[in-house]
């Protein structure tokens, strides 16, 4: 298949749910971002349904599945809950959705322990933590005070978890109602991201890790500055194309579901060595820090949050060439670490 294809052009409304396979439906949620919403699917279980991913863990997505399960959803119920990564627009409702409907959690550890430790250790993952990070990489403390400045996004987007949890592992086989479905999980994006396939139905639950018409954010973070996160993102790409069909329905966790897997895999490849050949261009006359390098790679405006992103997308982008020998460090009397192409 040389191009995507969209059969299911039309998602449906805030809240809504539609078929979208046999024993599927898509539901969407809204989000407040420029990315304004996330998918949820919801697979026939026995007696109900599985639902993957739940929305923010805010007043209005609790509103939507309020109404859904007392309107298109009336007659069944929720038997457990998949969540695939711990993002708040994925895991936001996991708590709130457990406890209401007495559902069980399956996630993949790393996604669970660690949305465990920004709901318990606030403060250990917070601006004390960034400051010095955005620092040592020439964020200017004006801009740094502005990114920080949305606080404990996470606690604020998010209901918790469970206590108790099953562990979904790459190469698992997840039973839902008669059917059987393959776990994948990749990393990037986030760190163990769990991901469903249907092959005899031609059905792969991509959550955030492949997407029609947007790059999945790819971010070095604090906790983990020498990361090479896109190294991790590239390989999971690569393992998504060895272990499912081309030409499968992917339903993702942002936009329309398309068909044209390996043809998408191929785009994201070209988009992000694009961008590692715009930073080595970047770096040929003089070393930038990851701050300087931000408008070389986003010519757009950007505010505060998507600053954060970009921040940590760069620098994504500077491991990765760095691990490859593409960019040598170095470091100035005020401490900034500067890259200069190799």
């Amino acid at each position: 298949m040389s191009a995507l294809t969209f059969p299911h052009a039309e998602p449906p409304p805030p809240g809504g749910v539609r078929p979208i396979a046999r024993g599927v439906l898509w539901l969407r949620l809204p989000l407040p971002y420029r990315l304004d919403h996330v998918n949820i699917y919801l697979i026939e279980d026995e007696g109900g349904w599985c639902a993957i991913d739940t929305g923010l863990g805010d007043k209005s997505c609790r509103e939507l599945w309020e109404a859904a399960l007392a309107g298109p959803l009336a007659g069944g119920r929720l038997t457990r809950l998949v969540v695939t990564h711990f993002h708040p627009d994925h895991v936001g409702l996991a708590g709130w959705l457990a406890e209401r409907f007495g559902l069980p959690l399956l996630m993949p550890r790393p996604e669970y322990l660690y949305s465990l430790a920004l709901q318990y250790a606030p403060g250990d993952l917070g601006a004390d933590m960034h400051r010095p990070f955005f620092r040592q990489h020439g964020l200017d403390a004006a801009t740094a005070d502005l990114v920080l400045s949305r606080g404990h996004e996470y606690l604020r987007r998010t209901s918790g978890v469970p206590t108790t949890y099953t562990r979904l592992q790459h190469g698992d086989t997840l039973e839902i109602g008669n059917r059987r479905f393959q776990v994948l999980t990749g990393g990037g994006h986030a760190l163990e991201q769990a991901m469903l396939v249907r092959p005899e139905e031609g059905l792969f639950f991509a959550a955030d890790q492949v997407i029609a018409r947007i790059s999945p954010n790819v971010s070095v973070h604090a906790m983990e500055p020498e990361a090479d996160a896109l190294g991790i993102y590239l390989g999971s790409l690569g393992t998504i194309r060895a272990a499912v069909d081309p030409d499968v329905l992917v339903l993702p966790g942002h936009g329309l579901p398309f068909e044209g897997l390996h043809t998408r895999i191929n785009e994201l490849t070209r988009h992000h060595a694009a961008r590692c050949a715009m930073i080595a261009a970047g770096c040929q006359a003089a070393p930038l820090s990851a701050a300087e390098l931000i408008p070389v790679v986003f010519t757009r405006t950007l505010d505060p949050h998507q600053t954060g992103f970009a921040f940590g997308e760069v620098l994504a982008h500077v491991n990765y060439m760095l691990r490859g020998g593409e960019l040598r460090e170095e470091h100035g009397t005020d401490g900034v670490a500067r890259y200069r192409a190799a």
